[in-house]
């Protein structure tokens, strides 16, 4: 149980609403900032600030403290212009709630509160001090850390120059044959694994594919090559050219026939053949490009050249016998 004992206030003393000291939604902050404004005397010009820096009240508690009473209608502010270009803000503070449009009205009514008289006026500037000495112009011609009496310059000697190198001679550039030009061409048709060739590097396969061709290799030999370096354990070919590069650096000695018919060995031992093309045959038809089959025997055409008719053989004649396949 609690009990109060009230002894009045002989002098000094406000009196203050229970609804403002008990209101729900202004924090204790709040109420100590409104009743410590409220308890001043008639004409104090104590800001919200200073109140809350004598009440000991922190920057971020007096921030939401001043955003609370303005909110609830008991703190209402305005800036204007006063006499001499100032511009002064003028504060509300008041016991009730007051809408922004009866803040005005009283607002209205009171003077603008202009600096201290007791500040000093404005005064105009003081002259300026001029610099030692008489004014001079500007020279217009001249160097000015030169000596008048020697005709030497101030700039350091430029450095001997040396004679630019002479510039090395370009290096011949070699035709390269149409042959190894459509050999390159024709090498992403030849397998999956040769489709992304780049661009840029036709003219550096096309140069090393001509050494071939001038060393007396047929293109079949050429492409049958290529075809045994490629991997036979399904492994992807992230960069072909680079692959071809390899592959058509070296340029082995051409196979001569003995004298029994049968070529000499090269002096390099070939690549094994991939296990998806070691069943496979070039054509020997007459094809654009070159076409790869799988026999059934030791034939040496496809089907295509096998099935279709000569390309310039006429209709048989009616008396001619026609070959049952």
């Amino acid at each position: 149980m609690i009990y109060r004992h009230h002894i009045a206030p002989p002098h000094a003393f406000s009196q203050f609403s229970h609804d403002l000291i008990r209101h729900p939604r202004l924090s204790s902050d709040a109420v100590r900032l409104l009743t410590w404004q409220l308890s001043l005397p008639d004409g104090a010009r104590e800001s919200l600030s200073r109140t809350a820096e004598r009440a000991r009240i922190g920057a971020c508690a007096f921030t939401r403290a001043k955003r609370q009473l303005k909110e609830e209608g008991f703190v209402h502010e305005r800036r204007l212009q006063g006499p001499g270009g100032h511009w002064v803000t003028q504060q509300l503070v008041s016991n009730v709630p007051l809408s922004a449009a009866e803040a005005a009205k009283i607002l209205a009514r009171m003077p603008v509160h202009t600096p201290s008289a007791d500040a000093s006026p404005q005064v105009a500037p003081s002259p300026r001090v001029p610099a030692v000495g008489i004014p001079t112009p500007r020279l217009t011609d001249g160097h000015p850390k030169k000596d008048l009496g020697e005709n030497t310059s101030h700039h350091p000697a430029e450095p001997e120059r040396k004679p630019a190198p002479e510039p090395e001679p370009a290096p011949e550039t070699t035709e390269v044959p149409e042959a190894a030009r459509a050999l390159v061409a024709a090498l992403p048709r030849l397998s999956p694994d040769l489709r992304r060739i780049p661009r840029g590097m036709h003219d550096e396969l096309a140069r090393l594919a001509s050494r071939w061709l001038a060393a007396g290799h047929a293109p079949t030999a050429i492409r049958t090559h290529i075809l045994r370096g490629l991997p036979d354990d399904g492994t992807p070919v992230h960069r072909p050219g680079g692959l071809l590069r390899y592959l058509l650096r070296d340029v082995p000695p051409e196979s001569t026939p003995t004298g029994n018919g049968a070529p000499t060995a090269e002096r390099s031992t070939p690549a094994r053949p991939s296990s998806r093309l070691a069943a496979l045959r070039e054509c020997e038809g007459d094809h654009v490009q070159a076409t790869l089959f799988r026999p059934a025997g030791d034939e040496t055409l496809c089907r295509r050249c096998l099935t279709s008719p000569p390309p310039h053989a006429g209709p048989p004649s009616s008396g001619a016998m026609t070959p049952h396949r």
